[in-house]
């Protein structure tokens, strides 16, 4: 399972280190990864990580994670990019 997480204050490629890293020690996650630019981290976990403890991991480094979602949630897209239904 992928989730995404919307992450504020990050500003170069140790900020997205540290939140990486932090992600890496909740029990459960397999691969973590930030992105400044997206404002993002994308978590590859187990379905027994709860989002509380992805938030509060990011949280306590100093930076600011306010939603998840998992992969799933993003619209697919059909024929020419257009979402289906």
């Amino acid at each position: 399972m992928t989730k995404v997480l919307t992450v504020e204050g990050m500003m170069c490629g140790m900020c997205e280190s540290h939140v990486a890293d932090a992600l890496r020690k909740v029990p459960g996650v397999q691969r973590a990864s930030a992105s400044r630019s997206k404002h993002e981290a994308r978590v590859v976990c187990g379905p027994e990580v709860t989002d509380v403890a992805l938030l509060a991991a990011v949280n306590a480094t100093g930076y600011e994670a306010t939603g998840v979602r998992t992969e799933e949630d993003k619209p697919k897209k059909g024929l020419f990019g257009f979402g289906k239904r």
